[in-house]
């Protein structure tokens, strides 16, 4: 059996295999050399995957060679391998992103967890994409939550609130998680199956009472790890107390597989037949995905942290993706899917520019912020140009995202929307401004660890920061990829669902 046919679980079986070999290596650069290779082999994988699905279509890999539904499947299509392609890829960038950071910030002795931890968190979230049971996106959930709790309980050395944000986190995660699998439970016993395929053909004409309940568990479950408002309290604490190479790593990558996920059972499992899925969209999604965008950014303007503010707009962006997603149209989903993948690279550079302030100053507090320009030039542009790509400017990802989503609205006959959409990116606007005043305009400080002197952040920091905003500009100017891909899975997605192609 040819290395090729197995292509399929190699991003899954890689990291899985080498993440306990991580913890037997000696403290300091070897866990993270080891992870590093790691990370960049899954992401070769991942990248071949989605050439592959492009160019020949749907695969399906049995496990253990048992045929579906009684056996795991792991199905590949455009939307999921674009999701593995951009979860796996933001993991080859921050993996080596996090040396440095990561030795000013946890203790020296935890370095081979702390990297075991990353690769597993990293095979949750690609598990979670890949399988096509929906137990085992269950199972898969819960390996990416377990270790993120590790994770960000490690940030306790800078300060011993990232343990409580930690168990609070766990405590809504596990709440989130327990109402998820009553939901397939429920589905369970109303079809006899767990593969998502299988469940799609047996839940055809079965609207009833436990089928409902089943949606609105898997809804209420997916919507706390996804952080929609208001189910988002546990967010903001566990971005800011986390250590800043986990905070880029899970704010890039964690809530968008989990977008992905309510994506998947809304058209992949469900589909239009169901009255309550077109409810869901115009009463559920819709209003809080507005009222999302709004609250968040408001909140995020007087912010006086770096980090809570951009977990705050985190919660406010994925405002943006519930909102496209209920227009419940190809266009919508389009606008949702190439916003998943914009937002990953936008917020994953802050949060890296973030870092590498933190390294220099020991502070993500607005005013540590002050007179930057001077002292770290190259970490200052690359916040102010992801910053710029967060508000939608133009020949950046994030104008690609708004125009998509305005097009949707416009196109679905939701014009308000489109207005709305501009007025949050108005209110970005404010809160990044704020921070760019105060790196541009303000005097730097007289004292402490940059007075003085120029002392941007290190180049095995700066070099992947600089290429994830390479990429907020690249994929900004050539939409092929984002724009194309999205097209297509889209379409594929919602005749699967019996809506509109």
């Amino acid at each position: 059996m040819s290395l090729i046919t197995q292509l399929p679980v190699l991003p899954i079986v890689i990291p899985l295999v080498t993440a306990p070999i991580t913890l037997l290596l000696p403290k300091g650069r070897a866990p993270h050399l080891w992870a590093t290779a790691v990370s960049w082999l899954t992401f070769a994988c991942c990248a071949w995957l989605l050439s592959t699905v492009s160019q020949s279509g749907t695969i399906s890999y049995h496990l253990g060679d048992w045929a579906p539904p009684m056996g795991i499947e792991y199905r590949l299509d455009l939307a999921n391998t674009l999701v593995l392609f951009l979860v796996s890829g933001l993991a080859a960038v921050v993996f080596p992103f996090a040396y440095r950071s990561v030795q000013s910030e946890i203790d020296e002795r935890q370095t081979p967890t702390f990297y075991g931890a990353l690769l597993i968190c990293m095979v949750g979230l690609l598990g979670v994409t890949i399988t096509g049971d929906a137990f085992n996106v269950f199972v898969f959930l819960e390996i990416s939550s377990l270790s993120t709790y590790a994770l960000i309980a490690m940030g306790a050395k800078r300060d011993r609130r990232a343990l409580t944000a930690a168990f609070n986190y766990l405590v809504m995660g596990t709440i989130g998680a327990t109402f998820f699998v009553i939901g397939i439970g429920l589905l369970y016993q109303a079809t006899g199956t767990l593969n998502m395929a299988d469940l799609h053909d047996r839940l055809i004409g079965q609207d009833n009472r436990m089928v409902q309940a089943g949606f609105a568990f898997i809804l209420v479950g997916i919507g706390l790890k996804l952080a929609m408002f208001p189910m988002h309290l546990w967010l903001p604490n566990a971005y800011h107390y986390a250590p800043s190479a986990v905070t880029a790593f899970i704010a890039a990558t964690a809530t968008k597989v989990a977008v992905y996920v309510l994506i998947r059972f809304f058209f992949s499992v469900f589909n239009f037949d169901f009255a309550f899925i077109g409810a869901a969209f115009t009463y559920v999604l819709l209003p809080l995905g507005l009222i999302g965008m709004f609250v968040a950014s408001l909140v995020a303007v007087f912010q006086e942290d770096v980090k809570r503010m951009l977990a705050y707009s985190s919660v406010a962006q994925i405002g943006y993706m519930l909102l496209g997603l209920s227009f419940a149209t190809v266009e919508g989903l389009t606008a949702t899917l190439v916003h998943m993948f914009n937002h990953a690279l936008m917020k994953g550079a802050l949060f890296m520019a973030v870092a590498c302030v933190v390294f220099r100053v020991g502070s993500h507090s607005i005013s540590a912020f002050a007179g930057l320009s001077k002292r770290m030039p190259y970490t200052t542009w690359a916040f102010l140009i992801s910053g710029l790509s967060l508000v939608g400017v133009p020949l950046t990802v994030g104008f690609v995202s708004k125009w998509y989503l305005l097009q949707a609205a416009f196109s679905a006959g939701h014009w308000y929307a489109g207005f709305l959409i501009v007025a949050s990116s108005l209110i970005a606007l404010l809160y990044i401004g704020r921070v760019a005043e105060v790196m541009l305009l303000r005097e730097p400080a007289s004292d402490g660890p940059l007075a003085g002197a120029n002392k941007d952040a290190p180049l095995s920091m700066l070099i992947p920061m600089w290429v994830l905003v390479g990429a907020n500009i690249y994929f900004g100017m050539n939409t092929e990829l984002t724009g194309g891909l999205a097209k297509r899975a889209a379409v594929a997605l919602m005749t699967s669902a019996g809506g509109a192609p």
